[in-house]
């Protein structure tokens, strides 16, 4: 007998595509195990030009605010997904990335597809 889930097949997906993702993430030295951001305050880029590099991929920002250091970011992606993001102030690099996929999701756009970057 096969023991019943309460988790829908749809939402399983979703998880094991955020896990797939996460795993692209930390193997292309995108995110860090310290989520903290320790930058300067003199050296801060303003978050109105994370907002306009967020907007330019096509996320719809709700707002960004200060947190551990960080530029936290909560809004939608181009598809649709809310996400919660942590940049760093002065560098506007990724710290670390939540996504909450929307039904059928897609982790594709997320993962490193052997595109290096600066």
């Amino acid at each position: 007998m096969r023991p019943q889930s309460d988790c829908p097949t749809g939402l399983m997906k979703s998880r094991i595509l955020a896990a797939a993702m996460l795993a692209g993430l930390l193997a292309s030295g995108a995110a860090w195990a310290d989520s903290n951001c320790d930058e300067p305050v003199a050296n801060w880029q303003p978050r109105g030009m994370l907002r306009q590099q967020l907007e330019q991929r096509g996320w719809t920002v709700q707002r960004i605010k200060v947190d551990d250091g960080c530029y936290e970011v909560r809004g939608t992606d181009r598809l649709g997904n809310r996400v919660k993001a942590k940049y760093g102030p002065a560098s506007l690099r990724i710290r670390k990335l939540e996504i909450d996929f929307s039904e059928g999701g897609d982790a594709s756009g997320y993962l490193d597809q052997g595109q290096k970057t600066n």
